[in-house]
């Protein structure tokens, strides 16, 4: 077959397995897991005949299933349209629109986002008589979104309910799935649990579409969840033609209920798995393989893959300690300039990465003002995001209480709070002499019990938390409010027009993302910053071995994203959460063996670069960062 002159020895074998036998290819980063399946797919139709509607194929991204139909095409050249792929979920709805019938699901069900559960589960509270003061819905929800996904009914949870929280959510549970039927709907996680149901209740159906579905592919399998893994099971049991592609040191999504495990549990369920692991990286050079290697090399709980390339040598890692998350910032932006105005390079080959959105922020202001065009990726701009300006319009109410624009969004966050602020601002002008601006902060977030919303437990509100705390920091470094606030607006300002944005459009921009946002992308250059203990790996999974397991996976990812160039930096001191502490470089950074490792290098970065970087960049003598903004 003339495309498997594309693929090296190992990659031929997998696209040509034995389709009537199960398949598990683990497959490195950067080794061509995409190609496989793709070339699978059109293997299985052009020589083994398969007819292309008993194909499917499921992915995590609808655009995902697509760009692999259209690739299929590609190498037929023919369109093929009668190929079923998607997500686990549009599968699903698919499923249970025609069958669903069978276990009382009407064929018009429709399906609430998550605004429509929230409403759904507020219902169920008021119902109860559960204050959602005292039990967030938000948290209620998370915990029946992961009973779901492990497939436990309402009954099942409420059997091992332990403690007020877990019974609360279990009464809760069952209100809400009553008022689901009422409404004819199901929710997102719904869709998993009932084709699940489905399955078990109705042999025939599941018989039926095991027919229609006789080839069973399934991509990023380490980012299954449990109901993901039974639906795969019972679809490819019969048929026993089923091909999974993972890699279990790239399973980073645990906190949304995916299980690394499941790669393992297949061996089980499919006894005749055949596992082919694929581990020539097309991605990077020897030298940053070798280092992830060693890093990824600590896990002691999954399989581990032993990455080489073709591509010798190449630099060796660059590791930073800076004194301060400023000079960090600076170094940075050092390098980036001497690549892109000294060494050739666009913007867009350089990326910078981060464990917490929070982090975002030093490296924002420092792009703005050095007019550096960059793309804030999976997240929002540090002020732009809801909770910052929250706080802010509080903050902007205390000085001027005739602002419309802040009063109206203070409403939207509850009268009361707003009431509460109102009687601290009549004592805050009662005061002999004004407070400073982190104290004003702290105070009003106590007064208006603002944070009372959040539950540090969940990911996403640990997230808002830590960007709250990032805003204390900024609160630190101007104690007078008005400056405070003045600096921000013109910070705000910038970002609408950076200033070289015109003469830096052919470049791109350097993008900005959490580590978790850059699985799957390659950039030539990767900058890793803040690669301290308790930052990376996160102060959270510091005492649990399972996350701090996954943390170093995460690391694996954050650094198999480079290409030519990879960069570790870190501070001795660092201004984050509004505190200045002291941390010792991440454990990460250590597992790196010194020969493979270059410190603490000078950038070569003189005449216009210098200047513009000083345009940004301003220490007083306390080791203040003092922006010059242009008015």
């Amino acid at each position: 077959m003339e495309i498997l002159s594309d693929l090296n020895p190992i990659q031929q074998e997998a696209v040509c397995f034995d389709g009537s036998r199960p398949l598990m290819v683990l497959a490195g980063a950067g080794s061509g897991k995409t190609r496989i399946l793709t070339y699978r797919v059109a293997y299985l139709i052009s020589k083994e005949k398969v007819t292309p509607e008993n194909v499917l194929l499921l992915t995590f991204t609808n655009k995902s299933a697509g760009e692999m139909i259209g690739r299929v095409n590609k190498l037929l050249g023919t369109k093929i349209e009668r190929v079923n792929g998607g997500t686990f979920h549009s599968f699903s709805a698919k499923i249970l629109r025609k069958e669903g019938g069978v276990i009382g699901i009407s064929e018009k069900f429709v399906i609430f986002d998550a605004a429509d559960q929230i409403d759904c589960l507020k219902q169920a509270m008021s119902i109860l008589g559960i204050d959602p003061k005292a039990v967030r819905p938000q948290s209620i929800l998370a915990a029946i979104s992961d009973a779901k996904n492990n497939l436990i009914s309402p009954a099942e949870y409420a059997g091992f309910a332990r403690g007020n929280f877990s019974k609360t959510v279990a009464t809760a549970y069952t209100v809400y799935q009553q008022l689901l039927s009422k409404y004819r709907a199901l929710d997102f996680d719904d869709l998993l649990l009932k084709t699940v149901e489905l399955f078990h209740k109705s042999p025939e159906t599941l018989d039926r579409l095991r027919e229609q579905n006789k080839y069973v592919l399934v991509d990023e399998y380490q980012d299954t969840n449990k109901a993901q893994y039974e639906i795969t099971k019972l679809l490819a049991k019969k048929h026993q033609r089923l091909t999974v592609v993972g890699d279990a040191a790239q399973a980073i999504y645990s906190w949304r209920g995916a299980d690394y495990k499941n790669l393992l549990y297949l061996k089980q369920d499919f006894p005749d798995l055949t596992i082919i692991r694929l581990e020539q990286n097309y991605r990077s050079t020897q030298k940053v393989l070798a280092a992830s290697n060693h890093v990824i090399s600590k896990n002691k709980n999954h399989p581990i893959l032993e990455l080489w390339t073709e591509r010798d040598g190449g630099e060796l890692i660059t590791v930073f300690e800076s004194e301060s998350e400023l000079e960090e910032a600076r170094f940075v932006l050092e390098q980036i300039l001497t690549g892109t105005l000294g060494g050739g390079s666009k913007y867009s080959d350089f990326a910078v990465l981060y464990r917490t959105n929070a982090q975002s922020r030093v490296l924002e202001e420092a792009f703005l003002h050095a007019g550096v065009p960059y793309s804030l990726v999976g997240g929002v701009r540090f002020y732009e995001r809801k909770e910052i300006k929250d706080i802010l319009a509080y903050l902007r109410l205390l000085i001027n209480s005739e602002d419309e624009i802040s009063r109206k969004r203070a409403e939207k966050n509850g009268k009361n709070r707003l009431k509460l602020l109102s009687a601290y601002t009549i004592k805050l002008a009662e005061r002999a002499e004004f407070p400073e601006t982190l104290e004003i902060l702290d105070e009003v977030l106590k007064i208006t019990g603002y944070l009372d919303q959040y539950d540090s437990l969940n990911e996403e509100d640990a997230a808002r938390l830590e960007n709250i705390k990032e805003l204390r920091s900024v609160a630190m470094g101007l104690p007078n409010l008005h400056e405070f606030l003045e600096q921000i607006t013109l910070t705000e300002k910038e970002s609408k027009k950076p200033k070289y944005a015109k003469a830096d459009s052919s470049r791109g921009a350097v993008t900005l993302m959490t580590i978790h946002s850059a699985k799957g992308l390659e950039f030539k250059t990767v900058f890793m910053v803040g690669m301290e203990e308790g930052l990376f790996p996160h102060s959270r999974t510091l005492m649990n071995p399972e996350e701090l397991e996954e943390e170093r996976r995460l690391c694996y990812v954050g650094m198999t994203r480079a290409m030519d160039k990879l960069y570790l930096t870190y501070a001795r001191q660092r201004l984050f959460f509004g505190q200045r502490s002291s941390n010792l470089v991440s454990r990460f950074v250590a597992d790196i063996p010194e020969e493979l490792i270059h410190t603490n290098p000078a950038a070569k970065i003189t005449g216009k670069m210098r200047k513009r970087v000083d345009e940004a960049f301003g220490f007083d003598a306390e080791g203040n960062w003092k922006w010059k903004p242009e008015s």
